[in-house]
């Protein structure tokens, strides 16, 4: 699957150029801060619309953070693949997120086969020690075209 010298199918600019391209809706709200085989770090840019009512970070821009988290994880690993989708996601929400920064997730691939991705994410408001939330995601991978 892993085919550069690192590890890794893709780096951070490649996964940085290929969500441009495939979802330019939400790229920009999306920032790689560390690839390494089987892990990654992504930030969110927390702005005015990820805010809920109270003046903190919403549930469905966390979940977005997770779910892209474990997506570029895959993909850091198996090489460009758009149509890999999420088939399971389970979600914990832990404590009160900080509304004025932004929101880093750290993500490491549990299990990588020919056809199913298992990841597991801590979510962390910038400057906090202690996860606001934690997801266990499952990502299908389609078949590889001959």
């Amino acid at each position: 699957m892993a085919t550069g010298d690192d590890g890794l199918a893709m780096g951070a600019e490649a996964l940085a150029a290929f969500m441009a391209r495939e979802f330019p809706q939400v790229a920009a709200d999306f920032a790689i801060e560390r690839v390494a085989p089987r892990e990654i770090d992504v930030r969110l840019r927390v702005d005015e619309r990820h805010l809920r009512p109270g003046g903190t970070v919403s549930g469905p821009s966390m979940f977005a953070l997770a779910d892209v988290s474990v997506y570029l994880a895959v993909l850091a690993m198996i090489g460009p693949e758009a149509l890999a989708v999420t088939t399971g996601c389970s979600m914990d929400f832990m404590r009160k997120p900080a509304a004025g920064t932004d929101m880093i997730a750290r993500c490491r691939l549990l299990k990588l086969g020919r056809v199913l991705a298992v990841g597991d994410v801590l979510l962390y408001s910038e400057g906090m020690d202690e996860p606001v939330a934690r997801a266990s995601m499952t990502y299908s991978i389609p078949p590889a075209r001959g």
